[in-house]
């Protein structure tokens, strides 16, 4: 049993604290003869790194990451490959402000793990949570940025669709919005009005939570297995692991429990490439294994717990007290999970992409 490592044939180990010299990635299981650069990894961790706008964290972090191994330049091709061992990936921490903390080291912040880490281990490294931090998480989206070579041509994009009470219109809709505002949100009237909300709760000291929801498109039926080793469990595994996540749908999700077994049926029809479903709200998943239709998953993420708002806590010493938590924090964490959500998404379907072929011979679906 290993508690840093996710995944079964397509696995990653992640290590590094948020205030230690570096944090990284070993991923394992990853097929030879892929293109991989360290450019390909750096597109992913680009989206995901601090200080890009007001409404995120102001810590400045390069994360420019390092491919210390399982790569190789191929002289035929002049293309660097992975060669089917471990690939390490190494991503340093330049911006660390660990003074930021010493005035809470001997306090619980409300919210976060202080109190449960150090119940579990005894020890508590109280500069930026340690392993608790979301600073871990710049290792996950290295590894999924891996996992898409693997996946080929299936498409992983997230949007933000909720902040706070605030949701988007689907009737806006639209991929190519979301890199063209700082919520990495698809509809472009809603990034719009979120600014001003967003910048009340940032100037208050206070926080705000969110839904992500992210989609994957070209996944062929087969992947998954209908008892213990199914697609969506797996899924919902890999996005509650992320920071903060506090709950995870596929589909139609919670919203299927008010719909009569009528309205919530994926009605199917012959068309001239096999049959297919009239709609998607199983969300591309049926008894554990994907059915063809696009995968969607969505994630709650609470409010950043990390405010300047006083909050009642206690000390170590179980003494009543109260705790600000100083420093730079995002006023809402769920705008980064963005590109993590993906990224989780990624790894798992590379591990399932990988565990079919294992048991099938095959890439996917009939006549794959």
């Amino acid at each position: 049993m290993s508690f840093n490592t996710f995944g079964h044939m397509f696995r990653f180990t992640t290590w590094g604290e948020s205030h230690g010299p570096a944090l990284g990635v070993v991923v394992d299981g990853c097929p030879p003869g892929l293109p991989l650069s360290a450019a390909m990894i750096q597109r992913d961790l680009d989206r995901r790194k601090p200080g890009q706008s007001r409404f995120t964290t102001q810590r400045r972090e390069d994360d420019a990451v390092k491919i210390m191994s399982g790569v190789f330049e191929d002289e035929s091709d002049g293309v660097v490959k992975t060669t089917g061992t471990p690939i390490s990936l190494l991503i340093e921490n330049t911006d660390q402000r660990s003074k930021d903390y010493s005035e809470i080291k001997d306090k619980f912040r409300p919210g976060h793990a202080d109190f449960t880490y150090l119940q579990k281990y005894g020890i508590r490294d109280y500069k930026g949570s340690g392993r608790a931090s979301a600073r871990e998480t710049a290792a996950r989206v290295a590894a999924g940025a891996v996992a898409r070579q693997v996946l080929g041509g299936v498409r992983i994009r997230g949007s933000l669709v909720q902040i706070g009470p605030y949701k988007i219109d689907y009737a806006n809709f639209d991929w190519d919005e979301v890199s063209r505002n700082p919520f990495f949100c698809a509809d472009p009237v809603a990034a719009k009005e979120w600014e001003p909300y967003l910048d009340g709760i940032r100037k208050a000291g206070n926080s705000v939570g969110a839904v992500i929801e992210v989609v994957a498109e070209g996944v062929p039926p087969g992947w998954g297995a209908p008892i213990y080793g199914k697609l969506s469990a797996d899924l919902a595994s890999a996005m509650m692991s992320i920071n903060a996540v506090k709950g995870v749908e596929i589909g139609e999700g919670f919203a299927a429990a008010s719909l009569t077994g009528w309205e919530n049926a994926d009605e199917m029809r012959a068309g001239n490439a096999g049959p297919y479903f009239k709609t998607n709200k199983a969300g591309g998943v049926l008894g554990g294994i994907s059915n063809g239709d696009p995968v969607v998953v969505r994630f709650a993420v609470k409010p950043t717990s990390s405010i300047l708002t006083p909050r009642e806590t206690v000390t170590t010493d179980y003494e009543n007290t109260d705790v600000i938590t100083k420093g730079r924090h995002d006023p809402c964490v769920g705008i980064r999970a963005v590109p993590i959500g993906e990224a989780m998404m990624a790894c798992v379907l590379a591990d399932h992409f990988l565990r079919h072929r294992g048991q099938t011979g095959r890439d996917g679906g009939i006549g794959y």
